[in-house]
């Protein structure tokens, strides 16, 4: 089908689109964008910008103003790797010479999440956890020489540091271990913490990865060796150690901290890659603010656009369409834009992003919180992000990410409180979602933010579903549109979101308050780590009730 085709049927989906109800409304906007002849939207592709001309149209139409460099776009430019396995190869070398080659898939793979050198000849080093937390008091660097060498480490962390701040170090590793004179890392996720199995995670080492072009936005300068190692398999690199991944790996599930000891052996890795400059899309349409004390500052709704494109197919199909990852996360978005400006909307301004990239490490966000377009950097003061909802059942809970962490909370609760709806904590922190998708970006530019979610309670029947789905449909071709959805609750869910970012936008708050207004508490020290502006609540004139946000 050529781009002109889908256009037209872009075209025809949105006029059907108005006249519908809030559950069918949603769901054809989920429909169009993770249909098969988009091919999974990957960053960059026809596909992708497809998708993106069909999101810009929709803002056009419910009357939101550009907000990009390019009308409605900004474009953010990448450079792409991708691996020739054929040319690379991983090895372990004994003491004694004795080299062990690694199997690329079965027991490895390169991340090209950074510039890879072609080749690395170094020492290894267990580090435990790799973390430096000094809020914690935690430092699995302590006494153990890294400098030249390659640090291979567990993810996770000891129980004792709590989950959002042991999510956000784990996701700043590279600093600390850089400072140290490490040159890269050998990492082996705790299998507890695996959303996705092996034998599937392995198949997208062939897909491009990318970074930013932009050098000041590259978080990996100075690795030169970023390599995954398959735990099924991981009890090789400990031989002669007078340690076992089977121990280190109890002491890891029990909570505790972990040893730092040298591996008597080298890494030897050789890599080859192909690599190209590509451009995709941010989608920002911006919805001015009614209050003339207000109306300068922005909240930023994002939901990210991409998913992973065409890839190694399971079962027979090779096309991931990202139907839940996140289209439904697009048509919310959508929706609450169309649902705003039908009601003229809020005291403050709010940009609508639709971020590219969050596939590839969450790079569109990280470009539009450092480089917001047209809106000035510090005149952004909250940022609500929707990611992988999952309305698979019927919605009575609402689970926040970061909800501990933020300014944002309360408000969040009273909102939600008032539509029935109770709002949870995390309820599965070893995941570290506080920093697996766009809200994050925003957070580590000082602004307060929350991801949201259908919300169940840890070890209930919604849990096992949620689970299930992970297992058997996150990143797999089976996120497509024949799941079982729930699009009742999508649409409930939809109507707490505009509530929620109803509260976020109407609030007047104080910028005399500071970090050290909330001392001790966790996210104040992950506010001071990342340099965050605390921002509390002064006072709340909140303008919608739940009865008058349905159109």
């Amino acid at each position: 089908m050529t781009r002109l085709t889908v256009l037209g049927a872009l075209l025809m989906t949105m006029a059907a689109v108005s006249a519908q109800t809030p559950a069918a409304r949603w769901w054809e906007h989920v429909a169009f964008l993770a249909d098969d002849k988009l091919q999974g939207r990957d960053t960059g592709s026809d596909a992708h910008r497809i998708a993106a001309e069909y999101v810009a149209r929709e803002m056009e139409r419910v009357g939101l103003k550009p907000g990009g460099t390019k009308q409605y776009f900004q474009p953010v430019p990448f450079r792409s790797r991708t691996i020739v396995e054929s040319k690379s190869s991983l090895a372990l070398v004994r003491t004694d010479g004795t080299e062990v080659p690694i199997v690329l898939g079965d027991e490895a793979t390169f991340s090209l999440r950074i510039e890879p050198a072609s080749a690395v000849d170094a020492p290894i080093v267990f580090a435990g956890y790799g973390l430096t937390v000094p809020e914690a008091k935690h430092d699995d660097l302590a006494g153990v020489d890294v400098k030249g060498k390659v640090v291979m480490l567990l993810t996770g962390g000891p129980s004792n540091i709590p989950g959002p701040l042991l999510a956000h170090y784990q996701s700043t590793r590279w600093e600390s271990l850089k400072k140290a004179g490490a040159i890269g890392v050998l990492s082996i996720q705790n299998p507890k913490g695996q959303d996705i199995p092996w034998e599937r995670s392995k198949l997208s080492r062939f897909l491009p990865s990318l970074a930013i072009a932009d050098p000041a936005l590259d978080e990996t300068l100075g690795q030169q060796l970023a390599v995954t190692l398959n735990p099924a398999t991981a009890e090789k690199f400990f031989v002669g150690s007078g340690h076992s991944f089977k121990e280190i790996l109890a002491l890891s599930n029990e909570g505790k901290v972990l040893p730092g000891f040298p591996i008597p052996a080298a890494i030897r890795a050789r890599v080859t890659i192909e690599a190209q400059p590509i451009e995709s899309d941010n989608v920002v349409g911006i919805l001015p603010g009614t209050d003339p004390r207000l109306r300068d500052e922005y909240v930023v709704v994002s939901a990210h656009l991409d998913h992973l494109g065409a890839g190694e197919p399971i079962n027979g199909d090779g096309i991931y369409n990202g139907a839940m990852d996140n289209a439904s996360g697009i048509a919310t978005l959508l929706e609450t834009a169309a649902a705003a400006a039908a009601k003229t909307g809020f005291k403050r301004s709010i940009a609508f992003v639709a971020v590219t990239a969050e596939e590839k490490g969450l790079l569109g966000s990280r470009y539009y919180a450092n480089r917001p377009a047209t809106i000035p950097g510090d005149r952004i003061v909250a940022n609500l992000n929707t990611d992988m909802f999952l309305p698979l059942f019927p919605m009575t809970s609402l689970i926040a990410q970061g909800l501990e962490e933020s300014d944002l909370a309360g408000d969040l609760r009273r909102v939600a409180e008032t539509a029935g709806i109770k709002v949870l904590s995390d309820p599965e922190p070893e995941r570290n979602a506080f920093t697996r998708s766009d809200q994050y970006s925003f957070i580590k530019t000082g602004v307060p933010a929350l991801s949201l979610k259908v919300g169940f309670e840890k070890g209930s029947r919604e849990h096992d579903a949620i689970k299930t789905w992970r297992t058997e449909r996150y990143h797999s071709p089976s996120d497509d549109l024949a799941q079982p959805v729930d699009r009742q609750a999508a649409a409930e869910f939809n109507r707490v979101y505009l509530l929620g970012l109803n509260s976020t936008a109407s609030t007047c708050w104080s910028s005399k308050r500071s970090p050290t207004a909330r001392r001790g508490h966790v996210g104040t020290r992950i506010v001071s780590s990342a340099g965050l502006r605390a921002r509390a609540p002064q006072s709340r004139e909140v303008g919608f009730s739940s009865e008058t946000i349905s159109r």
